[in-house]
């Protein structure tokens, strides 16, 4: 019997140690996708306890309490940081087969040098020693980040920000992590939110104009990408809780831009028009700029109403999307490339039914000249499990270019979680040496060895142009 968390875990042939050891692990990170906050990584936050790095916003976590019959009060509510954190240890031995319980154990192992297991008889152990830890002179998140040995962070930012702690960061010449913005238009689509005509108002103002038509708001959308440009960076993120297309006039645009400005709410066709309009004007600044477009969708936001109407979004009741969408994504993508309008595209589906379709669709729209210009993204949030990551990658292999791949991202609020890199580096090199083991591929490690650093490391510096 295997012990729990050895050096060789999730790796059983000799091949699968051979490539994470000798190649994948040796590979820093480029976390081309996150949640983390740029002032926390400026001001180098430090945390007093190990419930602020684990409890404070991770819906993951939330998610384990409630399915144990957890009081909110020890979730989100006004218990204090120990109480939920022992509610959270209590919980966490329950989850067998779940990749939190092996997320906490790589992040107590690397951060905090515990070789131990978190459960309900250990929790005050985990606590105290890890109060200890934190208080120590090289535990800032700045030293996190040096430790993960993080190249390369894109956070995720709306139209509107100010990008007052990216600036800041690149003039800072004491770290060397590079830390990037991504664009998140999501609000300025969102044309029957309640918050949508204050947003707008915003942006009108970030952009140094008023918006008083649809065009206007095209225009300041344009002016935001080129400030973001100005200030690093390298991709979008759309976040969609599924993809539309229903392609109309300017005219029509402009019509029903109108009646939403005056407070009207549209209908479902309408909405869908005027952010397939969007979009598409997006892509085509992306391009112009050289951007990367991540294209996330499938997510059933908030079925929950009461505790959204509590807690409100993000709080961890959102759940795998219903609606297949795939004849509106590729009629998306067939209208930026005829339009020459298509940058490098990320797409990422909530539902793992989609991943064959993706695969199939990426081969579709590849541009000459470079390797992957359309990636099928790693499995996402629910899927981001043991076997959604062997799933996700077995179909990518089979009806893609493995090879190719762009590898693992955090999609993360906590500055612990560049642990799922080593994750993934681990379940990625175990998938490949069972081919080699099996005799579906040949033994040529220093070739697979490439393949594995690649998929780690290189090919993401090489699609989203980090230069790091």
């Amino acid at each position: 019997m295997n012990q729990f968390m050895t050096k060789d875990f999730l790796l059983t042939t000799q091949t699968a140690k051979t490539l994470y050891h000798d190649y994948a692990s040796k590979m820093p990170i480029i976390d081309y996708h996150c949640h983390v906050n740029p002032k926390e990584i400026y001001d180098n936050v430090r945390y007093t306890n190990i419930s602020q790095l684990w409890l404070s916003g991770d819906h993951y976590k939330w998610r384990i309490m409630r399915l144990n019959g957890v009081d909110e009060y020890y979730i989100t509510g006004g218990a204090s940081d120990k109480e939920k954190f022992l509610k959270f240890a209590e919980a966490l031995p329950k989850a067998i087969g779940n990749p939190m319980y092996h997320w906490c154990h790589l992040e107590l192992k690397t951060y905090f040098d515990y070789e131990g297991v978190l459960n309900k008889d250990t929790a005050e152990e985990v606590w105290e020693h890890t109060e200890k830890v934190l208080a120590g002179d090289d535990m800032g998140v700045r030293d996190i980040i040096r430790k993960s040995r993080v190249t390369f962070i894109g956070t995720t930012d709306d139209p509107c920000d100010s990008l007052e702690y990216h600036k800041l960061l690149a003039e800072d010449d004491t770290f060397e992590t590079v830390v990037a913005p991504s664009f998140r238009p999501d609000k300025a689509l969102a044309f029957n939110a309640s918050f949508w005509q204050d947003y707008i108002s915003a942006l009108g103002k970030s952009a140094g104009m008023e918006i008083n038509s649809f065009a206007d708001l095209k225009k300041a959308l344009s002016v935001r990408i080129e400030y973001f440009d100005k200030n690093g960076c390298r991709a979008s993120d759309h976040g969609m809780n599924y993809v539309v297309y229903n392609e109309v006039s300017d005219e029509e645009c402009e019509r029903i831009f109108a009646l939403a400005k005056s407070g009207s709410k549209i209908s479902e066709s309408e909405l869908e028009a005027v952010q397939t309009s969007l979009v598409l004007h997006c892509a085509g600044e992306y391009k112009k700029h050289g951007w990367v477009m991540q294209i996330h969708y499938n997510c059933l936001r908030n079925p929950n109403t009461a505790m959204f109407n509590k807690l409100g979004p993000d709080t961890g009741f959102d759940c795998i999307g219903p609606r297949n969408c795939s004849g509106e994504l590729a009629k998306l993508l067939d209208t930026m490339y005829n339009n020459d309008a298509m940058p490098r595209l990320v797409l990422y589906s909530l539902d793992s039914g989609d991943n064959a379709f993706i695969d199939t669709l990426a081969g579709s729209f590849q541009q000459a000249g470079y390797p992957g210009t359309l990636q099928h993204g790693s499995a996402w949030w629910f899927n981001d499990t043991k076997n959604g990551m062997r799933e996700q990658m077995t179909t990518l292999a089979s009806l893609g270019l493995l090879g190719n791949f762009i590898g693992m991202l955090t999609d993360s609020r906590s500055f612990l979680s560049y642990t799922r890199h080593e994750y993934f580096r681990r379940i990625l090199c175990q998938l490949i040496g069972e081919w080699v083991e099996n005799g579906e591929y040949p033994a040529d490690i220093e070739y697979l060895g490439q393949t594995v650093q690649n998929i780690s490391y290189n090919n993401a510096k090489n699609f989203f142009g980090t230069e790091v």
